[in-house]
């Protein structure tokens, strides 16, 4: 009795299953047919986009470091904040270049003195040379003397400028503008060309965006716009990490010349602008939204829109054989129709293959239809966007 009752069961809940499978008998007899709503599938235009992980990437970078050794007396500016270029930033112990310039100048003046006198010691020489007390190892002596010291006072004027040099570099300026890093040596110590970089200026507006591209992604690219101005003349957008889309937009200035031989990949180089947030604040601290070294989506968009065969985003299924949507067919009969997406933005897929122009695809009520039953199509209550 009890292998009865478990066989009554098993066929109770496989003729249950097979009720459930049926589209005669999925629509309950005398029922209304579903009403759905439904669209046209038809050519629109559409920006074609192309997106890839890169990081931002400053457009200079420079690393601040003394030219001399000297003490490290003071520091002029606020760690964090953005400096401009030809600010005072350090300055070094000055006293002992000073005294060093005085003393180059002291010296060359000395030379100039000794050169002034040897001229007119050769002047007198030279005026006697055709006389009976001329003589001429006398006159060879002043000419050499003379051009001794000339050579003297050379010397004593590079030294003067290798002085002044040294002096100047007691004072370390911004080369560059943009935003300046923590300071790695405190005031009072010893600084020297061999201390390591005492900061670094990293440039913000505008910044570059670094990206690789796969080598037959690039080719495919180029094909594509080369009628469009070439890759020089597209669009960069970003998308920040938290997903919302960067304003600004940029335009690609670079194409590695070579192909990455571990990768297969070919590194491009976009310039995008890097305004401020808002105003910046009194200690001099601006915010900005790109941050050198920072991961965004890049994404390519093409120049002119292209027309392609566009349906709702929303109306695409998907399963383990690939990706339909479902089509009212003759007598209002629900269809299977298997498609190839291509190029395809958030809110429009592109239909490569699958489907004609004037299929009447199901946008809304899918989940109350199945292949084979009868349903009600009416427009869809608001139509999709299909801008990017």
């Amino acid at each position: 009795m009890r292998l009865a009752g478990l066989g009554l069961s098993a066929l109770l809940v496989a003729n249950l299953f097979a009720y459930a499978l049926s589209p005669a008998l999925a629509q309950a007899p005398g029922a209304p047919p579903p009403s759905v709503g439904v669209i046209k599938a038809e050519q629109t235009a559409i920006t074609e986009t192309s997106e890839f992980v890169g990081r931002i990437q400053a457009a200079d970078r420079v690393s601040l470091t003394a030219r001399v050794t000297a003490f490290l007396d003071q520091r002029l500016f606020t760690e964090g904040s953005e400096v401009a270029a030809g600010d005072l930033l350090y300055r070094l112990e000055r006293p002992p270049f000073e005294n060093s310039a005085q003393q180059a100048e002291a010296a060359l003046a000395d030379a100039q003195a000794r050169l002034e006198n040897a001229n007119i010691r050769l002047a007198r020489a030279r005026e006697l040379l055709n006389t009976p007390a001329g003589q001429r190892a006398a006159y060879d002596d002043a000419q050499a003397t003379q051009r001794s010291q000339a050579a003297q006072v050379l010397s004593a004027q590079a030294q003067l400028r290798q002085a002044q040099i040294n002096l100047a570099y007691t004072e370390i300026r911004a080369p560059t503008a943009g935003k300046i890093s923590r300071s790695a040596i405190s005031v009072g110590n010893v600084v020297s060309p061999t201390s390591g970089a005492l900061a670094t200026i990293v440039s913000q507006d505008p910044m570059y965006v670094v990206f690789p591209v796969a080598s037959r992604a690039l080719s495919e690219l180029v094909k594509r716009y080369t009628g469009h101005g070439g890759m020089t003349a597209v669009v960069v957008r970003l998308k920040l990490p938290d997903g919302s889309l960067y304003g600004p937009t940029g335009t690609l200035d670079y194409v590695d010349p070579s192909v990455s031989t571990n990768t297969d990949t070919i590194l491009l180089r976009a310039r995008i602008a890097n305004p401020p947030n808002k105003t910046p604040a009194a200690n001099g601290v601006v915010e900005r939204p790109l941050t050198d070294g920072a991961f965004v989506t890049v994404v390519v968009e093409g120049i002119q829109p292209v027309m392609a065969l566009g349906i709702p985003r929303g109306s695409v299924l998907s399963d383990q054989q690939g990706s339909y949507v479902y089509v009212v067919g003759a007598e209002n009969k629900v269809e299977t129709r298997r498609i190839q997406l291509g190029q395809s933005t958030a809110s429009v897929a592109i239909v490569a293959g699958g489907l004609k122009e004037g299929d009447t695809v199901i946008v809304e009520g899918i989940q109350r239809v199945r292949p084979g039953i009868t349903v009600n199509p009416g427009p869809a209550a608001a139509p999709v966007s299909t801008s990017r």
